[in-house]
C-alpha cells in the first residue's frame, strides 16, 4: 500500500506531535507500506521519514525546488527517492499519484490546505482513498467542529463525515488503514 502523509515542516511545541510522527513512520514500515511525503528533512516531515527508513520502509519525498533551494524545507537526501518538482501544485499531484491512503498529522497552513484539498477531491469522487486524521492531543478538534458547523449550516452533507477517519492513537494506524474506506458514495454525475 502506498500511503501519502501530510504533516508540518516544523516540529510543533508539544513533543507528542513528533512522537506521533515517529510512530506513524514506524507503523507504515512495519506494515510494509510505502511512505510518500513532502520530502523535507526537518520538522514532523523529517521525523516520519526517518522512522520509516529506520524500520526498513521505502520512503519517497516530493519537494518543490524553491523550498529546497531557499532551505525553507531542506530536502531529505537519505530517502529511497527524492523528486524535486517545480511548484506546489506539481508536488501535490506527484504525492497523490497512485496513493492508496492519506494520513494527516498536525501541521500548519500547508498541511491544512493539503488535507482540505484531498477531502474535496474525495467529495467530488476524484479519488476513493481513505483519509486518516491523526488527532494528537485534540489538535484537529477545532477542524472537526468546523466541519460539524458547516454541516449544521447547510454547506455540507452529513455523509461527508465519511470522507475521513479520525484517530487519537497513532499505534492503531495499521489497523485503521486495513479497515478504512471512503463511505461516502461518489456523486451521481460520476460513473
Amino acid at each position: 500500500m502506498r500511503v501519502c502523509v501530510f504533516c508540518g515542516s516544523n516540529p510543533g511545541v508539544d513533543p507528542a506531535y513528533r512522537d506521533a510522527a515517529v510512530t506513524v513512520g514506524a507503523e507504515l514500515a512495519a506494515g510494509g507500506h510505502e511512505l510518500v511525503y513532502g520530502g523535507a528533512a526537518v520538522g514532523l516531515m523529517g521525523a516520519v521519514a526517518d522512522a520509516a527508513l529506520q524500520g526498513g520502509g521505502r520512503v519517497i519525498g516530493v519537494i518543490p525546488r524553491f523550498l529546497d533551494e531557499a532551505q525553507l524545507e531542506i530536502g531529505h537526501r537519505g530517502l529511497t527517492e527524492l523528486h524535486v518538482v517545480e511548484n506546489l501544485h506539481a508536488r501535490k499531484a506527484k504525492m497523490a499519484e497512485g496513493t492508496d491512503a492519506f494520513v494527516v498529522l498536525p501541521g500548519g497552513l500547508g498541511t491544512l490546505e493539503e488535507m482540505f484539498e484531498i477531502l474535496t477531491w474525495a467529495q467530488l469522487g476524484l479519488h476513493r482513498s481513505p483519509t486518516i486524521l491523526v488527532n494528537v492531543r485534540g489538535f484537529y478538534d477545532p477542524v472537526l467542529a468546523m466541519i460539524d458547523a458547516s454541516i449544521a449550516a447547510g454547506f455540507m452533507r452529513a455523509e461527508n463525515r465519511g470522507l475521513y477517519v479520525a484517530i487519537t492513537d497513532p499505534t492503531t494506524l495499521r489497523r485503521t488503514l486495513a479497515a478504512a474506506r471512503v463511505t461516502t458514495p461518489p456523486p451521481k454525475w460520476i460513473k
